[in-house]
């Protein structure tokens, strides 16, 4: 239970940070308009993604360990039903911010991209020893950056972070539930 009320309340403080930036800048959203095509291609980004994850997780140890400690402790204590908030809350409130609103306020092109990318891989810093989990989280950010720019649609990344969010806590939770059972 204090898992999902960290995570409803980040996203509280990210869509407030989010709006107070649009209320004192004059940015322009990035539009989110309905198209089963965008909502398509942000799920094969998800996947993509996630199947990407699987391989980095399977070959880099730094990156193993650092998404071992964070899932862990996010994923650890939820029950199936909260993975959906997993993938929802931050998949809605971090691309609104990082995407919908920081992207276009730096710039719509590479450095926009870049610093947005950062800024993500920041917010999912754990600690010095977790170094890897940003750095992937940065590579994230610029292929959510990228596909938002390139689709010109913000359902695209988001879509695409849920999809990631809630496969990826599906899987580690499956496969370390198992692990878990067989000790």
């Amino acid at each position: 239970m204090q898992i999902l009320l960290a995570m409803g309340l980040t996203a509280i403080v990210l869509l407030c940070v989010a709006r107070l930036w649009l209320l004192f800048d004059s940015v322009q959203l990035l539009s989110t308009r309905w198209s089963a095509i965008d909502l398509l291609v942000g799920v094969a980004i998800g996947l993509g993604i996630s199947g990407a994850s699987s391989i980095v997780y399977r070959f880099w140890k730094n990156y193993r360990q650092s998404a071992d400690y964070y899932l862990a402790l996010i994923v650890s204590p939820l029950v199936w039903m909260d993975l959906v908030w997993l993938g929802l809350l931050p998949g809605l409130s971090e691309e609104l911010l990082f995407r919908g609103v920081m992207l276009p306020a730096i710039g719509l092109n590479g450095f926009g991209i870049f610093i947005s990318a950062l800024c993500f891989g920041v917010l999912h810093f754990s600690g010095a020893n977790h170094w890897a989990y940003v750095a992937w989280a940065v590579t994230i950010g610029l292929v959510l950056g990228f596909s938002a720019l390139a689709s010109g649609n913000l359902l695209v990344p988001i879509a695409a972070h849920v999809t990631t969010n809630l496969l990826s806590s599906c899987i580690w939770k499956l496969t370390h539930q198992t692990v878990e059972a067989n000790s």
